[in-house]
Parts: structure tokens; C-alpha cells; sequence
């Protein structure tokens, strides 16, 4: 990348969350998006399904926002396979990593408990040389109301580890900003308030019923590498004022 040229960046997925950062960081950079959904495919610098050949994967940063579903080992594969040699890779990826402990926990607590996502970041970091990993908690904001969920009516209440859909398009911006290209960040709001609190002030503000807690975990997943090292404030930094 030159100083003169604008650095060329493609979004993997285009979905709650790839769409808005794609929308963003199209005011400033050449970004691209990849979707699945054919009907997208006229919309200005979206590809649909790109194959290798493709110009899309010739990028200087590649933005990794898709979901855990079909295949999603073997898709990782493909991509790692696809993008550009010296490219840095974003993967977005979980705090479902830290399923084993309930206390606080940052980006040095080791993982001993395996899962999908936690391969995922192992293979990724085999394939890639230039890997940054932000392990999201839970996406929340716009229309993802805590709370209000029709399928769910008992919780287990503690303190919640989520991020505002805006924080996490602004971490990414900030590792752009700076031209990181490696690292493991922790991406979740730094204030932790109960889950029951938030389902009530909600219940309150969008008209619906609470439903009921039974237990109590205390899991929380530290931030503070990103508040440090990137220097970033957090826009929405408490929970209960996502809404």
C-alpha cells in the first residue's frame, strides 16, 4: 500500500453487520462486499459468490462477517486459499471461545475447551501470516432488542458481554486507521450491568412482557486491549443505553 492509493478492501459476508460497515467504509476506501444473495448482485461493488479468479480477492485487507453456519471450517479454507497473499485478514469471530470460565477473562486466559470458533482462529492463524481476531460479544443495537426475543422466556441472568453494531464497525475502522495487521482483540462493551436490568428498562421502552431468570453466571470478557492499544472509545460503552 502507497500513500496515494486508497487501500482496497473486500467484506466477506453481507449481512446485519456487513452491510452497515460496508456502507461506512465506502465513504472512505475501495470495499467490496460478497453475498450469496443473487438479488444483491446489481447493487454498486457487490459480487455475487466471487470465484478465485475474481479482482475481489485481490484486496489489502479482507473483512471475514459470516456465520458459523454450512460449512464454515471448510469456507474459511477456501477463503485463506482466495485472498491475497500479503492481505491482512479481519476474522470477526466469538467470546464463545471463553465458554469454560465464569469469571473475567481478557485475551491471555488460555482456552482448553475446543469449539467451532476457536478452530475457526486456529486455522485461520496456521493459514494467514497477517491475522488480526475479534472475538465479538453479543451484537446487539437497531433491531436487536435484548429481551425481546419471541422463541425465549426464561434467562439465566449475570452481566452481559454485548457490543453495539456501531463499536464494532468503529474498532475495524480504528485497525484500518492504524494499518494493524495482527492481533487478538476482545470486542465488547466495557460496561457489564445485569441481564435482568436490561430485559426490564427494554420491556419498559418496546412494550413487551419480561421474561424469567433462573441462575446466575458471572462471566465477563475484558476489553481493555482495545480502549489501549487502539486507543478506542467506545461509543456506546454502557448496555442499557444501546436503545
Amino acid at each position: 500500500m502507497t500513500s496515494t492509493k486508497k487501500p482496497r478492501i473486500s467484506i466477506i459476508g453481507c449481512g446485519w453487520l456487513g452491510k452497515p460497515l460496508f456502507q461506512t467504509l465506502f465513504k472512505q476506501y475501495e470495499v467490496f462486499c460478497s453475498t450469496r444473495q443473487k438479488e444483491e448482485s446489481s447493487f454498486e461493488n457487490y459480487c455475487y459468490n466471487p470465484p478465485q479468479s475474481s479482482s475481489f480477492w485481490d484486496c489489502d485487507y479482507a473483512i471475514v462477517a459470516i456465520s458459523t453456519k454450512d460449512n464454515y471450517l471448510e469456507t474459511l479454507k477456501q477463503i485463506a486459499a482466495y485472498v491475497n497473499s500479503e492481505a491482512v485478514v479481519i476474522l470477526l469471530s466469538s467470546i464463545s471461545v471463553y465458554r469454560e470460565y465464569d469469571g473475567e477473562v481478557d485475551e491471555e486466559t488460555p482456552i482448553t475447551q475446543t469449539g467451532k470458533q476457536y478452530e475457526a482462529e486456529i486455522l485461520m492463524q496456521r493459514l494467514r501470516k497477517k491475522l488480526i481476531v475479534l472475538r465479538l460479544g453479543g451484537l446487539m443495537g437497531e433491531d436487536r432488542i435484548s429481551g425481546k426475543w419471541s422463541k425465549v422466556s426464561t434467562f439465566e441472568d449475570g452481566p452481559v458481554n454485548y457490543v453495539h453494531r456501531d463499536d464494532v464497525i468503529g474498532i475495524i475502522q480504528k485497525i484500518l486507521l492504524k494499518k494493524t495487521s495482527s492481533g487478538i482483540f476482545n470486542v465488547v462493551a466495557p460496561q457489564h450491568p445485569l441481564r435482568s436490568a436490561i430485559h426490564r428498562s427494554n420491556a419498559e421502552k418496546f412494550g413487551f412482557k419480561p421474561g424469567r431468570f433462573e441462575g446466575m453466571t458471572r462471566r465477563k470478557i475484558l476489553s481493555k486491549k482495545v480502549v489501549e492499544y487502539l486507543k478506542y472509545e467506545f461509543i456506546y460503552p454502557d448496555p442499557l443505553r444501546f436503545w
